[in-house]
């Protein structure tokens, strides 16, 4: 097995929505925002080859709406899918799978293009992977969500025929129990979190002799690993409160890696027990494990 980190370029969110009920005089020395209260964040997904698969786990935002919807996110940065995927000597035909860890724009943006009129697969020979629970979730959604759900993103895949779904667990987080999980291959396993949104899924991979967590939204950065930091967009926050407490007693416990999707200097940490409770440990690039 091989992983590789996938840079898709930078963009920009609210400081304050980003972190909830914390405090700008303490969020801004760990984040720093600009004049417009904005602070500056990755679109990371990770590549993993895993025997004849080759699985990306998210498509970022992707680049088929229109100038006035990106102006509120401020994309900047070079990278971009294809020059990532190049730099590892892949192509988007190459990718087997795509895991969408959960249907917000930011995360499956780029999972479908427009070819002229039409909205098609960016991906000719891959199958797109979501499950039930977070399908019919997105595709019938709340007023206060819908905005991040975006029918041509989302719609798109099933009526190409090329949608599967995870089998998810019968229960997800419950009070003090261990999170829900699926299998996905011999080496990943899917754990689901409902506080973000309904039954994200977070990829965890047994890599040379370690454990790797793609933390999408449940973490978005290692600055949101105190147990309060928790983003304005959650839904549920005081699901995610819940499963942050024990995804990082037993990530602290097991030296587990975290794998950032939005953190736009940190891609891999440790976390571990302290005084003040779980903290930040070592950071480091993934390429370096």
């Amino acid at each position: 097995m091989q992983l590789y980190s996938i840079n898709h370029g930078y963009f920009k969110l609210d400081g304050g929505a980003m972190f909830g009920v914390v405090p700008k005089s303490i969020w801004n020395k760990l984040v720093p925002a600009d004049e417009n209260n904005m602070c500056n964040w990755a679109l990371r997904s990770l590549l993993i080859e895993d025997g004849n698969r080759l699985i990306l786990v998210d498509t970022g935002m992707g680049n088929k709406q229109d100038a006035k919807f990106f102006s509120h996110y401020y994309l900047n940065g070079n990278a971009t899918l294809d020059s990532s995927l190049q730099e590892y000597g892949f192509t988007r035909n190459d990718i087997t799978d795509i895991f969408h860890t959960h249907l917000h724009f930011d995360h499956c943006g780029g999972t479908i293009i427009r070819d002229g009129t039409a909205l098609v697969p960016a991906f000719k020979n891959a199958i797109f992977w979501s499950n039930a629970v977070h399908w019919n979730w997105a595709t019938h959604p709340n007023d206060r969500e819908k905005a991040s759900f975006l029918k041509e993103n989302i719609l798109p895949m099933e009526e190409a025929g090329i949608l599967k779904f995870v089998e998810s667990p019968a229960a997800h987080f419950i009070a003090e129990e261990p999170l829900g999980s699926s299998p996905f291959t011999e080496n990943i396993s899917i754990r689901f979190v409902d506080g973000h949104t309904k039954a994200m899924m977070l990829p965890q991979i047994k890599f040379k002799g370690r454990t790797l967590v793609y933390m999408a939204d449940l973490l978005p950065s290692a600055a949101h690993i105190p147990l309060p930091y928790i983003m304005g967009y959650d839904m549920f926050p005081m699901t995610t409160l819940a499963e942050k407490k024990s995804f990082l007693q037993e990530a602290a416990d097991n030296n587990y890696i975290l794998f950032f999707e939005h953190d736009a200097h940190t891609e891999c940490c440790t976390v571990k027990h302290t005084e003040k409770g779980i903290r930040l440990n070592e950071t480091f690039k993934l390429n370096n494990i």
